[in-house]
């Protein structure tokens, strides 16, 4: 397969694919008289795990130790759940902070009074000393 189909069947497009190959993450099987990539079926598996493994919130480095330990049949499972968990963790983390500034955002809204006057609490509320900022509800900002 060339770089075109592969890119159709993993919905990647063919920057992607040679970024991914430039930063040694995948590399295509091999190179056809005229220089062009040459993917395989294990080429195209190792696209899809890695696009899965994107989506599913895994930074680069973490992809490749995931790729890493895939491609390792002596890998022990405790380490995959482990990086899983981590990262299932860190997601919650962000999650509460997002929900944090979600709080806050409705917060300063509830204070505008959303007219013609120039006078925006919203604005005072931001240029306040960062000690002095909270929201209505208690959150510091």
């Amino acid at each position: 397969m060339n770089i075109g189909a592969i890119s159709k069947l993993t919905g990647l497009n063919s920057k992607t694919i040679r970024y991914y190959e430039e930063i040694d993450l995948v590399h295509p099987s091999s190179r056809s008289a005229n220089g062009y990539r040459q993917y395989s079926e294990q080429d195209l598996e190792q696209l899809q795990f890695i696009q899965r493994a994107r989506k599913t919130g895994f930074n680069i480095d973490e992809c490749r130790h995931l790729l890493d330990l895939f491609n390792n049949k002596g890998r022990q499972s405790h380490e995959v759940k482990s990086l899983v968990l981590d990262k299932a963790k860190l997601v919650e983390e962000q999650i509460a902070e997002l929900r944090l500034m979600h709080q806050c955002l409705l917060d300063l809204a509830s204070q505008c009074q959303s007219n013609n006057d120039p006078h925006c609490a919203i604005l005072d509320k931001l240029s306040e000393a960062p000690e002095q900022l909270t929201t209505q509800g208690g959150v510091k900002l």
